[in-house]
C-alpha cells in the first residue's frame, strides 16, 4: 500500500515507495492509498505511474465525466472548488521555492469548467472489428490510442464537426493510417475551422477565424496560437488593463497581439513577436485596430526575439511579458533591472519559471499583485499574473 502525500507542481500526486524511491501518480489525491498501479516511466530515483486501485478515497474525489479523462484532463477526479484551492496553493509553493513569500493568490474563474476549450486535436483510431475510423485520444504515458464516443472538454460545436468529418471518412472507406491528426477550432460564435493533417504532406492552410475580445476583433489561424478559454482570458485582460501605468507600453512575446492591443491600444504601443506566422496575424490585427480606433492609435509591430530588442525598453514604460513556458531570456531580465521601466506586467503559463524571473527583479521591484486564472479547468495547467512596480 502506497500513501499519497501531496499534489506537486505539474499536477501529479507524490508518494514514497517502500524502497524509498519517489513516485509520481496520476489518478490519485492526497491521503489516498494506492493498491495497484501501472508504471509509465521508471528511472533510478523515481517512477511515474497511473493509480488503478484506490482505497481511503479523498473526500474531494468525484467521478470523472470522460472515460479518457487521463488523456486530456487528469484533474476530472476532483471537485472544482478543491481544484481551485490546489492551484492557488501550488502557485504559493513555487514562489516559496524561490524564496518569495506571498499569500495564497486569489484564483479567478468563470465556473464554466466543461466545454470551454475552443481548440481540440484528435487522433484517429482504426476499429478492426467494424472496419471504421473512430475519434481517439492518446493514452497518457504511451502511444496507444483510446477511441472515444463523447468528450466534455471542448465546445460541443467542435466535437460535432469532428464526428461529421469521421463519418465522411467512413462513407468513403478511408483508412486511419493515412492521417496524422484532426485539428479543429471554433470561435465564440460557434463557427468551426480546421481539418485533417495527412501523413507525409505539408500542413494545410485553414480558413481564418475571428473573435472579439474586450471590444476588439482579432483574426487568427485555427492551427496558430490563440487563447483556448476566451471568457477567462478576458477576465485576465481586464485585470491587466487596471495596471497600465504609463502612456508608453511595450508588449513582448506578443503573439497575435491580443494582450497589448486589448489593454493599451490607445497608448503609444509597441509589440514584439518572433514567430513569422503569428507576426503576420499581429500586423493584420494592428491594422484593424488603427482603422477602428477613433484616437488614431498607431501600434507598431516588430518581428524579432524579445531579448533582441532590449533597446526598446525605456524607464517611462509599462512592459508586458507573456513568455513561453521556458520564461524570459536572462539577457532581457538583466536589461529590465538596468533600465527599470515603471511597471512590469508578467502573465505566465508556468509559475515556476515566472517565480525564477521575478526573483531576479526583486532588488529593483516590489510585487503589487499576484493573481491566478484558471484558463484550463480539470487540468494541472496554471496561468498566473504578477504585477511589479519600480
Amino acid at each position: 500500500m502506497i500513501k499519497i502525500e501531496k499534489i506537486i507542481p505539474g499536477g501529479q500526486a507524490l508518494a514514497t515507495m517502500p524502497d524509498g524511491k519517489k513516485a509520481f501518480f496520476w489518478n490519485a489525491l492526497p491521503g489516498e492509498i494506492v493498491n495497484d498501479y501501472k508504471i509509465t516511466k521508471t528511472k533510478s530515483h523515481y517512477l511515474e505511474a497511473i493509480a488503478n486501485n484506490i482505497t481511503n478515497p479523498s473526500p474531494f474525489r468525484v467521478e470523472p465525466k470522460d472515460l479518457c479523462f487521463l488523456s486530456t484532463s487528469p484533474w476530472q477526479i476532483t471537485n472544482y472548488d478543491y481544484e481551485l484551492k490546489l492551484k492557488s496553493s501550488l502557485v504559493q509553493e513555487v514562489f516559496r521555492e524561490h524564496d518569495i513569500k506571498i499569500e495564497e493568490p486569489e484564483i479567478v474563474t468563470d465556473y464554466h469548467d466543461y466545454h470551454y476549450r475552443n481548440k481540440m486535436e484528435y487522433a484517429l483510431y482504426w476499429d478492426h472489428d467494424t472496419g471504421k475510423i473512430r475519434l481517439a485520444f492518446h493514452e497518457r504515458g504511451s502511444h496507444r490510442k483510446i477511441p472515444i464516443t463523447t468528450s466534455s472538454l471542448e465546445r460541443p460545436e467542435i466535437f460535432k464537426a469532428a464526428t461529421k468529418i469521421v463519418d465522411d471518412l467512413n462513407s468513403r472507406h478511408e483508412e486511419a493510417r493515412k492521417y496524422q491528426t484532426l485539428l479543429l477550432r471554433c470561435n465564440q460564435e460557434g463557427e468551426v475551422s480546421g481539418g485533417l493533417y495527412e501523413n507525409h504532406k505539408p500542413h494545410p492552410v485553414f480558413p481564418p477565424l475571428s473573435d472579439t475580445i474586450l471590444g476588439h476583433t482579432y483574426s487568427y489561424s485555427p492551427n496558430g496560437f490563440f487563447q483556448i478559454n476566451l471568457p477567462v482570458y478576458e477576465l485576465a485582460l481586464k485585470e491587466i488593463k487596471k495596471h497600465i501605468a504609463t502612456d508608453r507600453v511595450l508588449d513582448l512575446y506578443s503573439g497575435v497581439g491580443t494582450i497589448g492591443l486589448s489593454v493599451s491600444s490607445d497608448k503609444n504601443l509597441t509589440l514584439v513577436e518572433c514567430d513569422k506566422s503569428a507576426f503576420k496575424e499581429l500586423q493584420n490585427n494592428c491594422e484593424q485596430i488603427k482603422k477602428a480606433n477613433s484616437k488614431n492609435s498607431t501600434p507598431e509591430a516588430i518581428l524579432a526575439k524579445s531579448e533582441d530588442v532590449i533597446n526598446y525598453v525605456e524607464p517611462d514604460m509599462t512592459v508586458i511579458l507573456d513568455p513561453p513556458r521556458a520564461g524570459c531570456d536572462r539577457k532581457l531580465i538583466d536589461h529590465l533591472n538596468e533600465v527599470k521601466p515603471t511597471r512590469i506586467i508578467y502573465l505566465s503559463c508556468n509559475p515556476a519559471t515566472e517565480a525564477r524571473d521575478v526573483k531576479l527583479l526583486l532588488d529593483n521591484y516590489r510585487i503589487d499583485l499576484v493573481k491566478t486564472f484558471n484558463f484550463f479547468p480539470h487540468t494541472p495547467h496554471i496561468e498566473n499574473l504578477v504585477i511589479l512596480s519600480k
